[in-house]
C-alpha cells in the first residue's frame, strides 16, 4: 500500500498512523510517498492569496490519479467539499482534539491591544467577535516554524490535536490555553484525518472501510455539507462542529462572518440528518449575515 501525504512532520505522523491502522486490519506494509505541495513551497504568503487550503491537497490528489500512489492521507480541515473526479473520500478513522489554543496567554489575560498571530482568516474572525481590540498578524509554516514564532507575538493560535499528535506540550515553554468550541468554533474538520483513493479502486475501498469510524464520519461529513453549501473552501471565515453518535439526533454548531471580519453569527441546530442539517445552518447564517 503506497500511502501520498505531505512531507511535514506533522503529516508524516497521520500517514505512519493511517499505516499502522491499515496494518492491524490485515491491511499489509506500507510506503510513504512523499510529495511537495504549493503551500508548502510557499510558507510566507497568506492562504487565501494562493488558493486557500486546497494548495496544501492538489499534488496530493494528482499523486492519486497518476498512480504513483493507492490512498492519500489529508488533515480533513485542509481538503476542500468538492473531490476531483476519478478520486472518492475513502475513510474517515477516530477523530482526535478539535479544539483551538492560544499559545503564550489565555484569552482573558491578553491586555488591551495585544497582538496575536494566525494564518487563518476564521480564527481572527472568532477573536474579533470575542476581542475586537486585538492586532492580527499573519502567520505561516510547519507546528515547529509557528511555534518558533510565538515569542515575537502576543499569542499565536494553533490547532490543538497538532500538539498532541506531535508530543511537544512539554517542549512548549509559555502558556497554552485550550479554547471552548463555543468561544471558538473549529475548522470543518478539524482533528480527523481524511484517507482518498481512486473512486474505481474497490478493493482499497473495502480495506479502508475497515478503519473507518462512523461517528467520526457522520460528523465530519455534516461539517463538510455546511461549507460545501457556503460554495468555499476551507480558507473561509466559517466554522462548524458536529455531535453526536452513529444514530439519533445530530447536533452542530456553526459560525459565519462578514468579509471584513466585523459581522458575524453563531447557531447551534440539531436534527436526525447530518448532512441536511449542515446545508441548513449555512443557509440560516447566511441569510443572518446578509440582513445586517
Amino acid at each position: 500500500m503506497r500511502i501520498a501525504t505531505r512531507g511535514s512532520a506533522l503529516a508524516r505522523w497521520q500517514a505512519a498512523h493511517v499505516a499502522a491502522l491499515l496494518a492491524a486490519n490485515r491491511g499489509g506494509k506500507a510506503k510513504i510517498v512523499v510529495v511537495e505541495t504549493t503551500g508548502d513551497r510557499d510558507t510566507t504568503s497568506p492562504l487565501h492569496s494562493i488558493g486557500g487550503k486546497g494548495v496544501f491537497c492538489k499534488e496530493v490528489q494528482a499523486a492519486l490519479l497518476d498512480g504513483r500512489a493507492d490512498i492519500a492521507v489529508h488533515s480533513a480541515k485542509d481538503l476542500p467539499t468538492i473531490t476531483p473526479d476519478g478520486l472518492t473520500l475513502g475513510a474517515i478513522p477516530t477523530r482526535g482534539e478539535v479544539r483551538d489554543c492560544l499559545v503564550g496567554s489565555s484569552l482573558l489575560d491578553l491586555a488591551p491591544g495585544a497582538s496575536v498571530a494566525t494564518g487563518s482568516v476564521r480564527r481572527r474572525a472568532q477573536l474579533y467577535r470575542h476581542r475586537p481590540d486585538l492586532v492580527f498578524h499573519e502567520l505561516r509554516g510547519n507546528i515547529a516554524t509557528r511555534l518558533g514564532k510565538a515569542p515575537d507575538f502576543d499569542a499565536i493560535v494553533m490547532a490543538t490535536a497538532a500538539i498532541e499528535r506531535l508530543g511537544i506540550e512539554d517542549e512548549i515553554d509559555a502558556p497554552v490555553d485550550v479554547m471552548p468550541v463555543e468561544t471558538m468554533v473549529p475548522q470543518v474538520g478539524q482533528g480527523a484525518l481524511a484517507i482518498e483513493c481512486r473512486a474505481d479502486d474497490d478493493a482499497t475501498i473495502s480495506l479502508l472501510q475497515r478503519i473507518e469510524h462512523r461517528a467520526s464520519a457522520r460528523r465530519v461529513h455534516a461539517e463538510r455539507a455546511f461549507l460545501h453549501e457556503l460554495g468555499g473552501d476551507c480558507s473561509m471565515p466559517a466554522a462548524a462542529h458536529a455531535r453526536g453518535g452513529v444514530d439519533g439526533p445530530i447536533e452542530i454548531v456553526g459560525f459565519l462572518a462578514s468579509e471584513d471580519l466585523t459581522r458575524s453569527h453563531q447557531l447551534r441546530l440539531v436534527g436526525d440528518d447530518g448532512e441536511a442539517l449542515g446545508a441548513e445552518l449555512a443557509r440560516t447564517l447566511r441569510s443572518a449575515l446578509l440582513a445586517n
